[in-house]
């Protein structure tokens, strides 16, 4: 009965088992933060149009939407990788996808949360070639 009252000992144990466990927590804590910023990228506009959607804090940057189609007035979720503040970074290029008045916009939004909103719109001309 002596050789179960510490049964740690037998397997080892000690300061450097401490340490050694101590260490793994400390790495499992960072892996089950926020992996991921949620995020919901709403059109703007009363028109049906076509989203792209970039993570910025990806490395590279990775396209999370991909002519995306966004009824309007209506949101897409999507998920960004935080930055070292824990805060999303995306860029964003959107078109009609009417072809009598064609109209395209983009835009870079910095310190997203999660929960926020993009909003989406196409507010200018297209380029020659380009959404």
């Amino acid at each position: 009965m002596r050789g179960l009252t510490k049964p740690w000992r037998r397997a080892g144990g000690g300061a450097a088992s401490i340490a050694g466990l101590a260490l793994l927590l400390l790495g499992t804590t960072a892996s089950f933060g926020d992996a991921t910023v949620d995020i919901r990228v709403y059109n703007d506009t009363a028109e049906q149009i076509l989203v792209t959607l970039y993570d910025l804090n990806a490395t590279p940057p990775q396209p999370v939407l991909v002519r995306q189609i966004i009824e309007g007035f209506a949101w897409y979720p999507a998920s960004v990788t935080p930055g070292t503040g824990g805060h999303g970074h995306v860029r964003w290029s959107a078109e009609t996808t009417g072809t009598s008045f064609h109209r395209c916009g983009h835009r870079e939004k910095r310190g997203l949360t999660s929960g926020a909103t993009v909003r989406v719109s196409t507010d200018s001309r297209c380029l020659a070639g380009k959404p």
